[in-house]
């Protein structure tokens, strides 16, 4: 899979800039915001002052990570392909999640895509390395989905707010993202 040194670079900065902001904005909105009681996107939603801070970044994340991506899709085959055709679609979610914050009519929508589009791309695009013959990571990925899930679905039973089960989807597929990075940096060697 070639990648060009812009794509690389991309595919480092996407997490580091999403959730790097993701996190100036949890600092700027600590006296009210809490990670047990809070969504994500409570930073982010209509008339918040500084609510900038996590959309743009959202917006920016979701661009580099799609051309990251679109790397990823031309060095793919078949299921692994459509797999992460999937993923691409998760992140214009996560882009349209900083073009439509919490407060917006489309916000839930868009919120739900973004979990559900890259996770599940997440997975077929694993079905597609093991398929291809890359058995232990297609397993690495399968297993990891299903952890991920599982998480979450315990926290958003334990948890009033929801920003802990986005927090474990979003480090599942952050995760994922950088094990792909690397496993294809090592092919490429």
């Amino acid at each position: 899979m070639l990648l060009r040194r812009s794509q690389r670079l991309a595919g480092i900065c996407t997490p580091l800039i999403g959730l790097g902001r993701v996190f100036v904005a949890i600092i700027i909105n600590r006296s009210w915001w809490s990670i047990t009681d809070n969504a994500i996107s409570d930073l982010g939603r209509v008339s918040l002052p500084y609510n900038w801070i996590m959309n743009i970044s959202l917006i920016i994340a979701a661009l580099l990570g799609i051309y990251y991506a679109t790397a990823l899709f031309e060095g793919m085959n078949n299921i692994g392909k459509l797999g992460i055709g999937i993923f691409i679609m998760g992140l214009a979610f996560l882009g349209l999640i900083g073009v439509f914050p919490e407060g917006t009519g489309p916000h839930y929508h868009v919120s739900v895509g973004f979990f559900v589009s890259c996770s599940v791309g997440m997975l077929i695009a694993g079905i597609g390395f093991y398929i291809e013959g890359d058995k232990p990571f297609g397993s690495f990925t399968t297993l990891l989905f299903i952890i991920g899930w599982l998480l979450a679905f315990l926290a958003m039973r334990r948890f009033r707010g929801v920003a802990i089960p986005e927090f474990i989807g979003i480090l599942i597929i952050v995760g994922w993202h950088y094990m792909l990075y690397v496993k294809i940096q090592k092919e490429k060697t």
